[in-house]
C-alpha cells in the first residue's frame, strides 16, 4: 500500500513514515514547514536508508493539493497530521487555526474524493473530550471545547463523520492524549520553531541552557500536588499505533464507516511528576518556578485505552521515565549538531 502522510516532516508525522516504512509500506509525504524543518528529510533517510517521496506543499492552497494528490498514483490511503496545534496560540490566533486546521481538512478530502482515495486516518486528540472525567473512554460525551484547537478537532471529527455517511469514505480518528519523547536514533524529535507551547521540549530547553526558567502553569488545581495531569504516550508508541490504523483499515476490521480511538498510556502524571521524572533520569535539578493558569488547559485528563487495545491490537511500551531519557538524548545531540 502508498500512504499519503500529510505533515510529514512534523514531529508525529516523520515518526509514523519510520514506522510505516519498517512495516513496509510505501510513504510519500508533504508539508509546508509551517512548524517543522527540511533537515527532518535527511534524517529520515538516514533512519530509513530510503529518499523520502516528499513535496513541500499547503493544505490550505486547494489547487495545488488536489492537482498533486490526483496526479500522485496509486495513493490507498491517507494519514493526515497536518494542523497548527498548540493550545495557547489558537486562543491567541483562533482564524489561523480555523482556516488551516479546518479549512485545510476539507481540501485535503475534496481532493482525496476526486482522486477516488476512500480510506483516511484522522490525528485527532483529547482536547475533544473538554473538562471530562478521567480515565476517559471513547464513549464520553464531547463537551464544550477549552480553546480554537480543541473545537477545531471537534469540528473536523464531525466533518469526517458526515463525509463518511454522504460517500464511501472510512475513518480512523485517533484521539491523541500527550505525545513526549523522540526516536531512539536522536535523529528526530520534538523541535518546535520558536518558544516551546508543550511541557517536554521546554523541560529539555531549560535544562540545556537554551531556556533560563519553567513555568508550571498553576499548583493550585484540584489534584494530587496541585499541577495539571496529563497522560504521556511515547511519539514511537504513537506512531505504532497509526500503523495499526491502517492495517485496521486495509483489512476491514472496522464494522463502522467512522472509528474512533483513544491513544494513551492510561495513567495520568502530574506536571510536577514529569519535571521529577527528568530529573531523575537525567541528573540534572531544573530551574521551574510556579506561574498563574494559562487560558485553555483543563484540569486533568487521561485515557481508558481498552478500545484501542482490542480493536487495534495495540498498547504502549515506553514508561514516562523512556519518553524522559529519549527526549533528553535528543536535545542533547540538536546541541552537538548546534556547536559543530
Amino acid at each position: 500500500m502508498k500512504i499519503l502522510v500529510t505533515g510529514g516532516a512534523g514531529y508525529i508525522g516523520s515518526h509514523t513514515i519510520v514506522e510505516l516504512i519498517k512495516a513496509g509500506y510505501d510513504v510519500v509525504a508533504i508539508d509546508n514547514f509551517d512548524n517543522s524543518y527540511p533537515s527532518v528529510l535527511e534524517s529520515l533517510k538516514e533512519i530509513t536508508g530510503k529518499e523520502i517521496d516528499f513535496t513541500e506543499m499547503d493544505i490550505r492552497d486547494k489547487s495545488a493539493l488536489k492537482t498533486f494528490v490526483k496526479n500522485t498514483p496509486g495513493i490507498d490511503a491517507v494519514i493526515h497530521f497536518a494542523a497548527n496545534k498548540a493550545v495557547g496560540e489558537s486562543v491567541a490566533l483562533p482564524l489561523k487555526y480555523y482556516e488551516n486546521n479546518v479549512g485545510g481538512t476539507v481540501n485535503l478530502l475534496e481532493a482525496m474524493q476526486e482522486a477516488g482515495i476512500k480510506q483516511i486516518v484522522f490525528s485527532s486528540s483529547c482536547t475533544v473530550y473538554g473538562e471530562a472525567t478521567p480515565p476517559v473512554d471513547e464513549n464520553a460525551p464531547i463537551l464544550v471545547a477549552q480553546s480554537p484547537y480543541g473545537n477545531t478537532k471537534q469540528i473536523c471529527e464531525e466533518i469526517l463523520i458526515d463525509q463518511s455517511k454522504a460517500t464511501d469514505l472510512t475513518v480512523v480518528a485517533l484521539r491523541y492524549f500527550n505525545p513526549v519523547g523522540a526516536h531512539e536514533s536522536a535523529l528526530i524529535g520534538e523541535l518546535p520553531i520558536g518558544i516551546p507551547n508543550n511541557l517536554v521540549p521546554f523541560i529539555t530547553q531549560t535544562a540545556i541552557g537554551k531556556r533560563e526558567v519553567l513555568t508550571v502553569f498553576g499548583d493550585d488545581y484540584p489534584t494530587k500536588d496541585g499541577t495539571c495531569i496529563r497522560d504521556y504516550i511515547h511519539v514511537v508508541d504513537l506512531a505504532l499505533a497509526h500503523v495499526a490504523a491502517i492495517d485496521y483499515l486495509a483489512k476491514q476490521k472496522n464494522e463502522e464507516a467512522f472509528s474512533v480511538f483513544n491513544l494513551g498510556t492510561g495513567e495520568g502524571n502530574s506536571v510536577l511528576e514529569a519535571i521529577q521524572s527528568f530529573e531523575k533520569v537525567s541528573g540534572i535539578k531544573l530551574n521551574y518556578k510556579i506561574g498563574p493558569r494559562r487560558t485553555g488547559d483543563v484540569v486533568q485528563v487521561y485515557a481508558s485505552c481498552e478500545k484501542a487495545f482490542k480493536g487495534l491490537g495495540w498498547k504502549t511500551e515506553r514508561s514516562l521515565e523512556d519518553c524522559m531519557r529519549s527526549s533528553w538524548k535528543w536535545e542533547q545531540a540538536l546541541a552537538t549538531k548546534e556547536n559543530k
